[in-house]
């Protein structure tokens, strides 16, 4: 059996690591929004052609002026465009962003299914997972799956 620097639950790690990791979570969670947008919004001009801030909305069970506030975000940060009666579209950034979501997501997918997690639940168990694991862990994930 390999060593594991598992720490007790009452050991604390000092107060500089622990603040980085809270502080990492609260990143990620804030770029996970966008992340979810951008993926869906790519999804949606995939299949159809046009992605509608009400079908953004229906999508992701939130209301349409959240829809419309967090569409306003992505076109803030270079990620989307919108254009009158026609929706919205993501630029090269997001596009690329999409991309990067997606691979995240089904090398997530790939190794819960491969420890047993059934599809649904690797399904949605990933997309909240795919935001959060780090690059170094992702690597390990798909080191771990190319194995197989």
């Amino acid at each position: 059996m390999v060593d594991s620097p598992i720490r007790s639950a009452s050991t604390l790690p000092e107060e500089p690591t622990q603040a980085s990791r809270f502080g990492k979570a609260r990143t990620a969670q804030s770029g996970a929004l966008l992340e979810d947008y951008v993926e869906l919004i790519s999804d949606l001009l995939a299949n159809g052609g046009e992605a509608r801030p009400t079908d953004i909305a229906r999508r992701l069970g939130v209301a349409h002026a959240t829809a419309i506030k967090t569409i306003g975000r992505l076109k803030r940060e270079g990620l989307a465009v919108a254009k009158p009666y026609r929706g919205v579209f993501l630029t090269e950034t997001g596009e690329s962003l999409a991309a990067r979501v997606r691979a995240r997501h089904r090398v997530v997918v790939d190794l819960l299914l491969a420890v047993g997690v059934p599809f649904e639940a690797a399904e949605s168990d990933a997309e909240g997972i795919e935001h959060h694991v780090s690059d170094t862990t992702l690597a390990a994930f798909a080191r771990f799956l190319a194995r197989g």
